[in-house]
């Protein structure tokens, strides 16, 4: 079997821990792969543990144990989420993402892998020590930045539907009062989507009132699960809360001003 210089190995170690985030990796898996020993291999995780704290891009963690090994935790340096959240004010400052009923326009950076990305890392580097079990979003634009934060994770993402589908199989819905548009609306989860007495996140695009996340607090109480967080990218500072909950953002939104400006501003709690 081939025999990789450190060099190579070095690259090989930081490429999987850094796309498996979260996920314990054992020495023996490293060591099959590369046709080295285990001292070697731990030489090498020395090497990218240091350079990844030294440049301030995450952790290498050692959860020691038979069944032990090592994982990647993900980082976004302080520099790097002021830039993030300067570009995201600036570009949704633009007095054209007004649509009609003031609501701001913001479906294509959240169809943008760029931007979701590094937003799932900030949010998913925010929560890792609250280990959720499940990432929970609704079917909304927001299941992709609540992929990305299951991803960095390494927990499964579910998604509560605005409509049951028959292929889901028996469905629990609740009545919530959507603070979008103030209606009446539904959600509901499949019951072999959530296993009972689970810890879950909640991840949106978008928090106005609150109404969705108190509907998904409802939704998690009938599988008697709970809701341990909540992180958006954007919050409409205009709106009063309806929520009790504590949450984080990336952005703040405060509403259009009377030269019909958008009032953006970087968030102060992530």
């Amino acid at each position: 079997m081939e025999k990789y210089s450190r060099n190579s190995r070095v690259s090989i170690i930081t490429k999987i821990l850094t796309e498996n985030p979260n996920k314990i990796m054992s020495l023996n898996y490293f060591s099959d792969i590369l046709n080295a020993a285990k001292s070697t291999i731990s030489e090498d995780i020395l090497v990218v543990r240091e350079i990844l704290e030294k440049l301030d891009m995450g952790r290498i963690e050692t959860i020691a144990g038979a069944t032990g090994g090592v994982r990647y935790i993900v980082k976004v340096s302080e520099k790097e989420k002021e830039k993030f959240k300067d570009y995201i004010c600036s570009t949704l400052s633009d007095k054209s993402r007004v649509v009609p009923g003031n609501f701001l326009y913001v479906t294509d950076i959240m169809l943008d892998p760029e931007v979701v990305s590094k937003a799932g890392a900030m949010l998913a580097g925010n929560f890792i020590k609250l280990k959720p079990d499940y990432i929970i979003t609704v079917e909304t634009k927001g299941v992709p930045l609540a992929y990305e934060v299951a991803r960095y994770m390494g927990v499964p993402l579910i998604v509560a539907r605005k409509n049951s589908k028959v292929t889901e199989g028996t469905s629990v819905t609740i009545n919530y009062v959507s603070g979008t548009t103030g209606r009446l609306s539904t959600m509901g989860l499949s019951k072999r989507t959530l296993k009972t007495s689970s810890r879950c996140l909640f991840i949106d695009d978008f928090l106005r009132a609150g109404g969705t996340v108190n509907g998904i607090e409802d939704l998690l109480r009938e599988f008697d699960s709970e809701l341990i967080g909540i992180g958006v990218l954007v919050d409409n500072k205009e709106v009063k809360k309806t929520m009790a909950k504590p949450y984080v953002s990336i952005v703040d939104y405060f509403g259009i001003d009377e030269k019909g400006e958008i009032r953006m501003k970087p968030s102060t709690t992530i």
